[in-house]
């Protein structure tokens, strides 16, 4: 089993526990993983990738034994921690904003 680490908005749109298991087919990709995701989810189509084009939306960010995956290709292999389950894939709302232009202009 696969264990998959939820930011916030999608385990409450999902209404699952932060952490779910998924059982993935065939080799362990983020694509694949993510396959799974919408099939046993599909409230969450659309969220993580273009449903049209299946392109990583800008503001969303995939994390693998410690690495950010988030610019490989989806059908990249995973490392063996998230395969056999010892890690989560952890899927991250990147955050954006101003504050650090707030800190830099108004602090220092």
């Amino acid at each position: 089993m696969i264990r998959i680490v939820l930011p916030t908005h999608l385990w409450r749109l999902a209404g699952v526990n932060r952490e779910i298991e998924l059982h993935v087919d065939g080799p362990v990709t983020i694509g694949a993983i993510l396959d799974a995701l919408e099939t046993s989810y599909p409230m969450l189509r659309g969220t993580t990738r273009d449903p049209i084009t299946l392109e990583r939306r800008a503001f969303v960010r995939f994390f693998a034994a410690g690495e950010d995956f988030s610019h490989e290709p989806l059908d990249a292999p995973l490392p063996e921690a998230v395969v056999s389950g010892q890690e989560p894939l952890r899927i991250v709302g990147a955050l954006a904003g101003g504050f650090g232009r707030l800190v830099d202009e108004h602090i220092f």
